[in-house]
């Protein structure tokens, strides 16, 4: 029994390796093709490390193409060669004979989660932020009229950008005090840079401004110098001036300049949320509805693909011991589940965001449908 799981691992891996290198070049050259424009005269070495950062959310995706080409592969060979009739022959089951696919997608899954889960976001931020800092040069440049939340109640909004200087001009800085709604810090920097997570900001004034006390401005009695005075003062309890024009005023931020690329420089926001962030969401008592809702769908998602290496081994199993009779019918067939297994698990997705009581049972539509499908398939053949 150990010489069979043996030899059919053996089988599996060269598919398997051979599928995944395969389509994560067709996507990486997809990236790179639509990106070409911006990479006229940019270092062939840069360009590779650019297209690296994107490998982890990649792998995400291909692995379960891989693992659909690789049972349809082997056991489409083992198949029609009559090797599995010799095997059932000889006393062991199907199902023992296919344990070894069982345990390398298992194996693929777990991969599959440790990258979608901690490693693609990560990798993810590094690229959008390589992307519009190194090879665009466009930088913070894309912030430009927006106005972006930096986290703990910071925002920002620039007036211009100088990208060769990588300076900030007519920068706006908000920071709200929590439980008091209306009374918040006002930046205003001539200039300024953004770097890590640290705001440099220059020629500056600092303003911490009462809203509620600024209603009352217009109960103050006329005539009454001092006690408008006093009703200023109350509206603006801190005022900051730099003591010479070259004093910076430093802000820690709770984005880097890497997330801040991207999830505000462009209309699609990179998918930078792992499992921290996401329990901590969750977690969170003062997280709102929208973003729990958000944070639960996103969890099952990034969960449900990964499993889906499982639940796809199964499903192709039934169209390799039937159809799996060539390389070139083998490939059409794998391609035919993996994209019928995307296209229900996007409707899935649809379905979750029409749903948001129950985002997790979109999420998981795809594999719940295959896993079925499979196990009937099989048990037919």
């Amino acid at each position: 029994m150990t010489r069979l799981t043996h030899y059919v691992t053996a089988e599996l891996i060269p598919p398997l390796l051979a599928g995944t290198l395969l389509f994560t070049a067709i996507l990486s050259f997809g990236y790179f093709f639509v990106s070409s424009q911006w990479l006229a005269g940019v270092p062939v070495g840069l360009i590779a490390r650019w297209i690296g950062f994107q490998v982890p959310d990649t792998l995400v995706k291909v692995l379960p193409m891989a693992v659909v080409l690789m049972t349809v592969v082997a056991f489409g060979r083992m198949s029609t060669e009559r090797e599995l009739i010799a095997v059932q022959s000889g006393g062991v089951s199907l199902g023992r004979a296919a344990r070894p696919v069982a345990v390398v997608a298992l194996l693929v899954t777990l991969l599959g989660v440790w990258l979608s889960l901690w490693v693609a976001p990560r990798s993810n931020v590094e690229t959008r932020g390589l992307y519009w800092d190194a090879l665009t040069g466009a930088g913070l440049g894309q912030l430009v009229g927006k106005t972006v939340d930096l986290g703990g109640g910071l925002t920002l909004a620039l007036g211009g950008y100088d990208r060769t200087a990588r300076t900030m001009r007519d920068v706006r800085v908000e920071k709200w005090i929590p439980g008091t709604p209306r009374t918040g810090t006002l930046i205003f920097a001539r200039s300024g840079t953004f770097e890590n997570n640290r705001l440099s900001l220059l020629d500056y004034t600092v303003f911490t401004v009462d809203y509620s006390a600024a209603a009352a401005l217009s109960k103050v009695p006329e005539g009454d110098p001092l006690a408008f005075r006093a009703a200023v003062q109350a509206v603006f309890p801190n005022v900051i001036l730099p003591e010479k024009a070259t004093d910076a005023l430093t802000v820690d931020t709770g984005l880097s300049r890497k997330q801040t690329l991207a999830q505000y420089a462009d209309a699609i926001g990179a998918d930078a949320q792992g499992w921290t962030e996401l329990v901590a969401t969750l977690r969170n008592p003062a997280a709102s509805p929208a973003d729990r809702q958000a944070a639960r769908l996103s969890l099952n998602r990034k969960l449900a693909l990964p499993f889906g290496n499982l639940v796809l081994a199964l499903a192709a199993l039934p169209f390799a011991l039937r159809f799996g009779r060539t390389l070139s019918v083998s490939l059409g067939i794998a391609l035919l589940i993996a994209v019928a297994y995307y296209l229900l698990f996007f409707v899935g997705l649809t379905v979750a965001a029409a749903l948001p009581a129950l985002p997790e049972l979109g999420a998981w539509l795809a594999n719940l449908v295959f896993a079925a499908a499979g196990l009937v398939l099989l048990r037919r053949t």
